[in-house]
């Protein structure tokens, strides 16, 4: 008997993880709800909850930050790689997956698949990804890269390097608060991938630039930047109510909004609603918050579609004064977290990943010669 087949595995129950759950819209990382930790957590904390699931002590915490601080530094080849792009024309997330893979070249535990090996491995992976996006985002604009302090934290050190200037304690706050809101999240597309990946036995570096592929996607992590494109191209409070009435009336997608696991919403997206009207009120730019709210109220009054993380994220970075087409390795620096959990996790309890199709394709034919076609 053929089961039952799903559109885009919707509900399908595809594996156990003792990682993170989405159970009546709470979202825990290993048991600890979100909210707990976006209010109280290091992003170091995260990583090390994820990886080894439970929080790290003091000492454990200290180790995990200067593993991290140790690793922070690419190989200058992979620098070098960047500057051969027609570097205008490329998105940073063709530029990151091109760089993670490279990375696994520099590595000589890149091919080790022993338990501890895979461990460093994902330290370092870690640790360089930060650097990469960081690197590439002043590359491009003709500047050279800033190597990490290592006296900074993790979210400290990535507006440090990606700006050249120390932050302040308010961004800190907001980009690690982004940072531990981002970091895992179930089964998601990337993370599957990740998953399928490596359960053919492949390598740690194959899994997470096969993760950051399906997160390239606008329909995954891509809508953050497309948040921010809507955003500016609206361009003020006033030109909200009819633009985003006329896209609900051509039935256009409003990015950032509904998600495919919650149906009262996303918890996470109040944190960074909190941290948008902080910043944008810093910055003397409160238009972009405040359209944010006024899109949020039509669409959820409209279509009963509260808004996800992807955004609030938006006019976060924004604030940050981040480009806008690194949203999206923002959300792989901080989702390599999860990636990497559950890389590990797949690892030591493996099965090849092999699902079955539905065919719905002609019925048997039979094969005529390219002459009498």
């Amino acid at each position: 008997m053929t089961p039952a087949t799903t559109k885009g595995l919707e509900g399908i129950v595809a594996t156990q993880s003792a990682i993170s759950s989405i159970i009546d819209d709470t979202l825990t990382y290993v048991g600890y709800d979100i909210d707990d930790l976006a209010d109280n957590a290091s992003f170091e904390e995260v990583i090390y909850l994820l990886w080894h699931q439970h929080l790290p002590t003091a000492d454990e915490l200290s180790k995990l930050k200067q593993q991290l601080a140790d690793d922070m530094s690419v190989p200058q080849a992979v620098l070098d790689h960047f500057k051969t792009y027609d570097i205008k024309n490329i998105h940073p997330m063709a530029a990151l997956r091109t760089a993670v893979s490279m990375l696994g070249l520099f590595d000589e535990e890149g091919e080790e698949m022993n338990p501890e090996a895979n461990r460093r491995k994902a330290v370092r992976i870690q640790a360089k990804i930060s650097t990469l996006v960081t690197a590439f985002g002043r590359i491009r604009n003709g500047q050279e890269p800033v190597a990490p302090k290592r006296d900074l934290s993790y979210a400290a050190n990535f507006l440090y390097m990606l700006s050249g200037e120390t932050p302040t304690d308010l961004e800190v706050e907001a980009f690690n608060k982004a940072l531990v809101l981002h970091a895992d999240h179930e089964l998601n597309a990337s993370t599957f991938t990740a998953r399928v990946a490596v359960a053919t036995l492949s390598d740690v570096y194959s899994g997470v630039t096969a993760a950051i592929g399906a997160l390239k996607g606008p329909l995954h992590g891509g809508a953050n930047e497309q948040v921010m494109k809507m955003l500016t191209e609206i361009g003020s409070v006033d030109n909200v109510e009819s633009v985003i009435n006329e896209k609900l009336a051509n039935k256009e997608k409003i990015m950032g909004f509904g998600h495919r696991v919650y149906r009262k919403g996303d918890p996470r997206a109040k944190h960074l609603r909190e941290m948008s009207q902080k910043l944008t009120t810093i910055r003397g730019e409160e238009k972009w918050y405040e359209m944010s709210i006024k899109i949020d109220e039509i669409v959820t009054g409209q279509k009963d579609l509260p808004p996800n993380v992807d955004f609030y994220s938006a006019s976060v970075y924004h604030s940050l004064n981040i480009d806008h087409d690194l949203f999206t390795p923002i959300f792989a620096v901080s989702r390599t977290s999860g990636w990497l959990a559950h890389i590990l996790e797949q690892y030591s309890n493996n099965r090849l990943i092999r699902p079955r199709a539905e065919y719905n394709g002609p019925g048997m034919q039979t094969y005529v010669p390219v002459d009498e076609r």
